[in-house]
């Protein structure tokens, strides 16, 4: 099993998604931005570090929005999805193909990764409350 971490950053009523180098298994699909948590690393950390990495941005981590396990063929992941907010800096391409920020209501618009779905529900059932974001 992998853990992974990802971050739903979000900027007035919309939320970010980066685009799967197209070089990358499930390449071109749409995501949120994380990856890969590092031996002795917390989640957290492993976050803040993932959206330097892949964004250029510093990152606060809020509260766990949502935790599953998804089962590729290649791959087993444990996601941890947190609330997040940009502390300091602008996105920028530097892993992703593209990035958006989008309405909830746009979801259905956009390939996703698989592992993404469930959360993609939650939040087109939920939309985005602002008493469960960071501050």
């Amino acid at each position: 099993m992998t853990e992974v971490v990802a971050a739903l950053l979000c900027q007035d009523d919309r939320f970010l998604i980066c685009q799967r180098p197209a070089h990358k298994k499930r390449g071109l699909l749409w995501e949120f931005v994380g990856g890969k948590r590092e031996a002795g690393e917390s989640k957290e950390k492993a976050l803040v570090r993932e959206c330097r990495e892949e964004l250029g941005i510093t990152v606060k981590v809020g509260e766990v929005f949502m935790e599953l396990t998804h089962s590729y063929p290649d791959i087993t992941i444990e996601l941890t999805l947190f609330w997040a907010t940009i502390f300091q800096g602008t996105p920028q391409l530097l892993e992703h193909e593209d990035f958006l920020w989008i309405k909830v209501e746009d979801i259905p618009k956009y390939a996703f990764c698989p592992a993404d779905e469930e959360v993609l529900r939650r939040l087109m059932e939920r939309g985005l409350p602002r008493e469960n974001q960071p501050v």
